[in-house]
């Protein structure tokens, strides 16, 4: 077969309907051999006949879509120096559309024979590497429109595309655990019931599991061990074959934006799963490892390591950079993805060693004209020195915020001196984020994700259960802040049961009346557990995935998640555009924003948030002191309402502000009771009267009375 010289740009396999242009950059390579597979598993070599700028290349007449192919690099191999080309490791294309296949494990993916590191291995790996595949890009968007949801408008949920659909009992057996099991129309109508407005997806870049968990018959269940950051992971394809998890993506992203649910990625671009110096060598780390990865200055043989996982890319490279800007950009324009989370993305920032927010990743995503305009979340720390950076992240990011979960978690649970903490949190934590210009959806709130506890199990148990992860209970995080309200675990206890009920309630209630973009978990609008493991990235099974019984069985918790989104989406005075300044908003108003109160209804002082041992707190909101403007430039109205706060152990009698604030005020929202009702349906309360607060509940009070 003879190639034509093609062209340089762009890099990967890009078929125009005629025949494939094959690109790969290495600037160590001394020429690339592109690989075709047929069915059967026979090779076919061609040399790739140009080389511009780094960047080897050849166009194949009549090579299109469905075809299996790697690269094989000449080059230097000296892994002292920091180089590791070997041209017989048949490599994965790092532009990749499309990967088929899985890793074995066999000896031939390694750099050195099993028992000598320092030995070079020159065994074939052809047969035991995933291959690339050429794809079709054309696709039938139809009408699709992006939703565009505003974050001050948005719940997100954090889901998984296996585990929301392997036991949903509407979704056709064939499609569960799949992108089109996750666009049925069952799933997304359970979505829309909740008033979710994004799904987060764990990654579905092409991952693969590690040697270590293989070899305990585990799985790599969340996915955060990439290996192609083009490709959807063909393991959630119900049809992987001919690359058809890329048609299956894009009509699931189709489904979703019709239901007007924008799409949101999970990203790892921090590592690759070729894990450290001992680790297989597949694809970036044959092609130009110094490019793709950081290695140790003084011994280049290691690498650098702020994940945990064994290497970081390399930020610094121009190649990197480009490859990182270059997969955000498709995953926008080709699968219409409406935003990124990004993993560990402290280090994405460290251009040398520290964490430096004005690092020139920053720059280009700030400048990109398609990438600047998507929702940007970065999970604002890694495992290196400095790694914890909530609130440092540039104006254009937003960011999970952890100190929100960790706060919230310890008010409900009734840790001492969280009280000022507390009131920061809930308004949208501007201590973090206003004075560099952000806002208060700046802030992701959560209260659980995939990472850590279940919500059901954040009430359930007081220390991790991780036996099933095979690692002697060393996985997973000990710090966790739960209370088993009594009880370690399952229990027919029904006080306890009770109780737990309720700070379920008060946690998911928190979240959804905090001020920011509240995200939940998937499963814990259904009271979904895992047994107390905290750390389930290996249990591909009933242990992670969600149990679809519960809807019927905790039927109350899921409608009272349905009421409480319905409820801040009717309310623009929960989900503000610009922070509280605790003062009037215009002129000749008499009414600040927000207020604070003591249970005793007077105004809090700087003694009463010092105080160790408050538990209940009250707030007043304006819904007249909105300073936001509506799309048509009107302004921004609402009602005003009390919350109150009570994550004491025994009943508090609150007294409610003088009719300064209002003449009278009804309970709306209830935890104790685990309501969502309208004012009307309830009992007035006047100016100056007394309100009983339940042990450990939340009400919200809405002024009424009012002409």
């Amino acid at each position: 077969m003879r190639p034509w010289p093609g062209t340089p740009y762009p890099l990967g396999a890009a078929y125009d309907g005629v025949g494939t242009n094959f690109t790969l950059f290495s600037e160590v390579a001394e020429y690339v051999e592109l690989c075709l597979f047929d069915d059967d598993g026979t090779e076919e070599r061609v040399r790739l006949p140009e080389v511009d700028g780094f960047v080897h290349h050849g166009y194949l007449l009549g090579v299109g879509p469905g075809q299996r192919y790697g690269f094989r690099v000449h080059g230097p191999y000296d892994p002292e120096q920091g180089l590791r080309c070997n041209p017989n490791k048949l490599l994965i294309d790092p532009y990749a559309k499309a990967i088929t296949g899985g890793v074995d494990w066999h000896e031939s993916l390694f750099g050195y024979p099993f028992g000598e590191p320092d030995e070079r291995n020159d065994l074939d790996s052809a047969g035991h590497v995933p291959l690339s595949v050429v794809v079709n890009p054309f696709f039938d968007w139809a009408n699709d429109r992006p939703p565009k949801t505003p974050y001050n408008e948005s719940v997100i949920y954090e889901t998984h595309v296996r585990g929301l659909t392997m036991l949903h009992p509407e979704v056709p057996e064939r499609l569960r655990g799949t992108y089109a099991g996750l666009a049925h129309p069952a799933v997304i109508e359970h979505l829309k019931s909740l008033g979710v407005t994004a799904v987060e997806l764990m990654p579905v870049h092409q991952f693969i599991t590690d040697h270590g968990l293989s070899e305990k018959g585990l799985r790599n269940y969340w996915g955060y061990n990439t290996i192609g950051f083009f490709a959807p992971h063909a393991g959630y394809a119900a049809l992987p074959d001919q690359a058809g998890q890329v048609q299956e993506f894009k009509g699931m992203v189709r489904a979703l934006h019709e239901a007007g649910i924008e799409v949101i990625l999970d990203v790892v671009y921090n590592h690759t799963a070729e894990g450290n110096h001992l680790g297989p060598t597949i694809s970036m780390r044959g092609i130009d490892n110094q490019a793709y990865y950081r290695l140790v200055d003084d011994e280049p043989k290691y690498y650098m390591d702020y994940t945990g996982t064994g290497n970081s890319l390399n930020v610094r490279s121009p190649h990197t950079l480009q490859l990182i800007m270059d997969s955000l950009r498709y995953w926008v324009t080709e699968m219409r993805v409406d935003g990124f989370r990004f993993d560990l993305a402290a280090t994405l920032a460290r251009e040398f060693y520290d964490v430096d927010r004005l690092s020139t990743f920053f720059d280009l995503v700030q400048q990109d004209p398609v990438v600047s305009q998507v929702k940007l979340i970065a999970e604002p720390w890694d495992v290196g020195p400095g790694g914890y950076q909530v609130g440092n992240f540039p104006p254009l990011w937003t960011e999970w915020n952890g100190k929100y979960r960790d706060t919230v978690r310890d008010f409900w649970r009734g840790e001492p001196a969280t009280l000022g903490e507390f009131a920061s949190r809930v308004t949208g934590s501007s201590d973090l984020y206003q004075d560099d210009g952000r806002r208060p959806y700046a802030s992701v709130n959560f209260v659980t994700a995939h990472d850590g506890f279940t919500l059901t199990d954040l009430v359930s148990y007081n220390r991790k259960h991780n036996d099933a992860n095979g690692e002697d209970g060393r996985d997973g995080a000990d710090d966790n802040r739960s209370w088993n309200c009594g009880v370690e675990g399952p229990t027919d206890d029904p006080e306890v049961l009770d109780l737990r009920a309720r700070q379920r309630r008060n946690l998911l209630a928190t979240l959804l009346l905090s001020q920011g973009v509240p995200m939940i978990l998937h499963g814990d609008e259904l009271g979904r557990t895992q047994q107390g493991n905290n750390n389930a990235y290996c249990q591909d099974n009933e242990l992670s995935w969600v149990d679809w019984t519960l809807v019927e069985k905790n039927k109350d918790l899921v409608d009272f998640t349905s009421a409480l989104t319905a409820f801040r989406r009717a309310h623009p005075v929960l989900r503000r555009r610009r922070f509280f300044q605790g003062k009037p908003i215009r002129k000749g108003d008499e009414l600040r924003d927000i207020a604070w109160f003591t249970p005793s209804g007077e105004e809090m002082t700087e003694q009463n948030w010092e105080d160790d041992f408050g538990r209940c707190v009250v707030v007043f909101l304006n819904g007249e002191g909105i300073p936001d403007l509506d799309p048509r430039g009107m302004r921004v109205l609402d009602d005003s309402f009390l919350l109150v706060f009570n994550a004491h152990h025994g009943d508090i009698e609150i007294t409610l502000p003088d009719d300064s604030y209002g003449p009278q005020w009804t309970v709306v929202v209830d935890t104790f009771a685990g309501v969502v009702r309208e004012p009307d349906t309830g009992e007035p309360v006047p100016a100056g009267g007394t309100v009983t607060v339940p042990a450990r509940s939340l009400l919200v009070l809405q002024r009424t009375g009012v002409e």
